[in-house]
């Protein structure tokens, strides 16, 4: 991208292997002032949150964790700390749904576009991608496309939500990471957050796959590694 296209912007990093890999791509198009996590309360935030700082560090930027702890206190979900089990299964299973956090996005996307006009930036990354639309309303493009307008004509800067994953697949993200040198190792994807990344809950299952259809080697230590579940039609 030429110098006059670069803009100065936010991304929206968990620590996952999507955040991560989108923080990396942004480097090379962009100027990034900063990399936001938000801490709202879920079972892996603990785990994912010190990966986000990791990379951040790598890279020379900025790294803000923003503490949501009404999520977790006043929000349902079995993605926090909380809520039940972490069902296990393929990532697009109608069982998954139980892991949305209601209106999370929404909620991040709106304090990152408060952040990013503070900061003096022109815009704010997210990772979110083609396989998130199964389950996640604030993950489909009808949806961020909404909410871009409205952080766009809610900020003086017109502050510009970037989605360069939402047409991509996991596997397609996993390529590109593998391509700008991210170290997936240090990323976190699984939603049961003990000690090991579970292999079995959606996320990991999600991970394990697009590893494989990728065709890269998998570096991520796994509890179990039993048979990929299909994909549900």
């Amino acid at each position: 991208m030429s110098a006059e296209n670069r803009k100065k912007v936010i991304v929206l990093c968990s620590g996952g292997m999507d955040s991560v890999a989108a923080l990396y791509d942004a480097t090379r198009t962009h100027i990034v002032t900063a990399a936001i996590s938000f801490h709202y309360g879920a079972k892996h935030n603990d785990r994912e949150i010190p990966f986000a700082k990791w990379h951040s560090d790598r890279l020379g930027i900025p790294h803000i964790t923003v503490p949501l702890a009404f999520i977790g206190e006043q929000f349902e979900s079995d993605l926090l700390q909380k809520g039940g089990e972490i069902p296990k299964g393929h990532y697009e299973e109608e069982t998954m749904k139980k892991t949305v956090v209601p209106f999370r996005n929404g909620i991040m996307l709106s304090i990152a576009g408060g952040f990013a006009e503070s900061k003096g930036a022109d815009g704010l990354v997210i990772a979110a991608h083609s396989g998130d639309h199964a389950i996640y309303p604030d993950c489909r493009e009808d949806f961020l496309s909404a909410i871009a307008d409205a952080i766009r004509l809610g900020t003086y800067a017109h502050v510009e939500v970037m989605r360069p994953f939402v047409t991509m697949t996991k596997t397609e993200i996993a390529r590109r990471g593998h391509d700008l040198g991210v170290d997936f190792s240090r990323t976190w994807s699984c939603y049961v957050g003990g000690d090991v990344q579970c292999g079995e809950c959606g996320t990991c299952v999600e991970r394990r796959e697009a590893f494989l259809l990728a065709g890269i080697l998998d570096p991520t230590p796994y509890f179990a590694t039993p048979p990929l579940p299909a994909k549900p039609h």
